[in-house]
C-alpha cells in the first residue's frame, strides 16, 4: 500500500492545479481539470462504478455495496485545487526514506532547508518516509494527500471483497482553497446519507466545528492634489484606510489567537493617494461573537462615513460559510464512528475546531452533514510543507475502517 500511495501522490502533485479566485469559470483553471480527468480515468481502471464528471468538474464514483445489511451510504471527498498563496506550478516532490530528524535540504542551491530546529513536529518522524517539496513550491498535500488515500483505499475494498461495507460514494471537487469548492456540487447526485473530507492535517485530526466565516471589501476614495498645494483639499485614501485599520482591535488578528478565539484578519491593502482598496476575513467558531464582529466592522466603516462622507467609503460584507457543528452534532455518530475507527487502529483522535475551512462547512448545511479527517500533511500552503507516507497508509487504513463499522453498527 505504502508504494502505491506514493505513486499516486506523486503523480498527482505533478499537475499544476491551483485555483484562481478572479476567474469566473468552475473549475477555475485548466490545470483542475487535466487532474479531474485523470481522476476520471484512474477510478474506472480500479473498477469503480457510477462515474461521472459534470460540466462544472465535479467527479463522482460508486462503490457499490457487498452486503445484505441495509447500510446508510456515506462518502468520501477531496478537493483537486492546491491554495493560492504560494505557487503550485512544476511541483518535484522528494522522498525522504527513513527520515533520521536531521535537517532536510530542499534546495541546496538555494540554501532552503527544512529544520526541526524551525519545524519541531519534524522530531515525531523519525523512521517515517516523508514527501517534501524542493523548496521553490507548495507541496500540494493540501488536498491531493486525501485524493491518494480516498483512491487507495477504495482500490483497497475492491481487492477484499472479504471486508463487508455499505454503499460508498467518493468526490473530487474543485476551487475548495478559494472558497467555492461546493458551490455547484449536486448533493442529491450524491445521495449519501453522511460524507467526510479527508482535508486534514497530522495524524488524528478529527474535525467537526469550523468557523463562520464572512468576507468584507472595503473601497476608499481619496482626493489627490499636487503636494505643494495641498492644503485643505488633498484627501488621503491611504491614511483613512490606516485610520480604519487603527479601529480594529490590535489582539483581534490570527497571530494572537488560537483555538476557539476568532479574529479579523487583513489580507490585501492596495492604493494611492486617490484609492485604496483593503480586503480583510473575519473569523469567530461562536455565531453570536461572530455577528458582533461584523457589526463592529460596519460601525467602524459608518463611522469614518460621517467623517470623510458616506461616497467615499463603501462596505461589502458577505457571509461565506458557518459552523457545521450546528449541523453535525444532531447526527454526532458519524464523529463517534470515525473516532472509533481510529481507535481500533491505535490513533489517537485529537478533535479540535477546524481554525479554516473545509467543504463540509458548506456541505454539511447543504443537507449533507460531512465532518472532517485528517491526511498526515504538515505545514500546508508553503514550500515547507511536507507529508509522512506512514500516515497516509494510516489515514488510508482509517477511511476503510470507517466503512467495516457502518456495515457492523448497521
Amino acid at each position: 500500500m505504502k508504494n502505491e500511495i506514493i505513486e499516486r501522490f506523486t503523480s498527482y502533485v505533478k499537475v499544476d492545479t491551483q485555483s484562481n479566485e478572479d476567474s469566473n469559470t468552475c473549475p477555475s483553471t485548466p490545470g483542475q481539470w487535466t487532474l479531474l480527468n485523470m481522476i476520471v480515468d484512474e477510478l474506472k481502471s480500479i473498477g469503480m462504478e457510477e462515474v461521472t464528471i459534470d460540466d462544472n468538474g465535479y467527479v463522482m464514483a460508486t462503490l457499490p455495496s457487498n452486503t445484505d445489511k441495509e447500510v446508510p451510504t456515506i462518502g468520501f471527498l477531496a478537493h483537486v485545487d492546491t491554495a493560492t498563496d504560494f505557487t503550485g506550478k512544476d511541483v518535484k516532490p522528494q522522498i525522504v526514506e527513513n527520515y533520521n530528524g536531521s535537517d532536510i535540504v530542499l534546495n541546496e542551491a538555494l540554501h532552503i532547508v527544512l529544520s526541526p530546529k524551525d519545524f519541531p513536529s519534524l522530531e515525531q518522524y523519525k523512521g517515517h518516509t516523508l514527501v517534501t517539496t524542493d523548496g521553490t513550491t507548495l507541496l500540494g498535500a493540501d488536498n491531493k494527500a486525501g485524493i491518494a488515500e480516498i483512491m487507495t483505499a477504495m482500490a483497497y475494498l475492491l481487492q477484499h471483497p472479504e471486508i463487508k461495507h455499505g454503499k460508498i460514494r467518493v468526490a473530487f471537487t474543485p476551487d475548495e482553497e478559494i472558497g467555492r469548492g461546493p458551490h455547484k456540487f449536486d448533493v442529491p447526485a450524491f445521495n449519501a446519507k453522511f460524507a467526510y473530507t479527508v482535508d486534514g492535517g497530522p495524524l488524528g485530526e478529527l474535525e467537526y466545528e469550523s468557523f463562520n466565516a464572512a468576507g468584507a471589501k472595503i473601497t476608499i476614495k481619496g482626493n489627490n492634489i499636487h503636494p505643494g498645494s495641498a492644503k485643505g483639499k488633498m484627501v488621503n485614501s491611504l491614511k483613512i484606510a490606516m485610520e480604519l485599520q487603527g479601529k480594529i482591535p490590535a489582539d483581534e488578528a490570527p497571530e494572537y489567537t488560537e483555538g476557539y478565539e476568532g479574529f479579523y484578519h487583513l489580507l490585501s491593502m492596495n492604493g494611492d493617494v486617490e484609492l485604496t482598496k483593503l480586503a480583510y476575513i473575519i473569523r469567530d467558531h461562536d455565531r453570536e461573537k461572530f455577528n458582533a464582529k461584523k457589526a463592529n466592522l460596519e460601525k467602524i466603516v459608518q463611522d469614518l462615513q460621517e467623517k470623510y462622507g458616506k461616497d467615499n467609503i463603501t462596505l461589502e460584507l458577505n457571509d461565506q460559510y458557518y459552523n457545521m457543528k450546528e449541523k453535525i452534532e444532531p447526527v454526532k455518530e458519524i464523529v463517534d464512528i470515525a473516532y472509533d475507527a481510529m481507535k481500533n487502529l491505535d490513533i489517537e483522535p485529537k478533535i479540535s475546531p477546524i481554525r479554516g475551512g473545509t467543504d463540509g462547512s458548506q456541505l454539511s448545511y447543504m443537507g449533507l452533514p460531512t465532518p472532517n479527517i485528517f491526511t498526515g500533511g504538515e505545514n500546508f500552503h508553503g514550500k515547507y510543507e511536507y507529508i509522512s507516507v506512514d500516515n497516509m497508509v494510516k489515514a488510508t487504513n482509517v477511511i476503510i475502517e470507517i466503512a467495516k463499522l457502518f456495515e457492523e453498527r448497521a
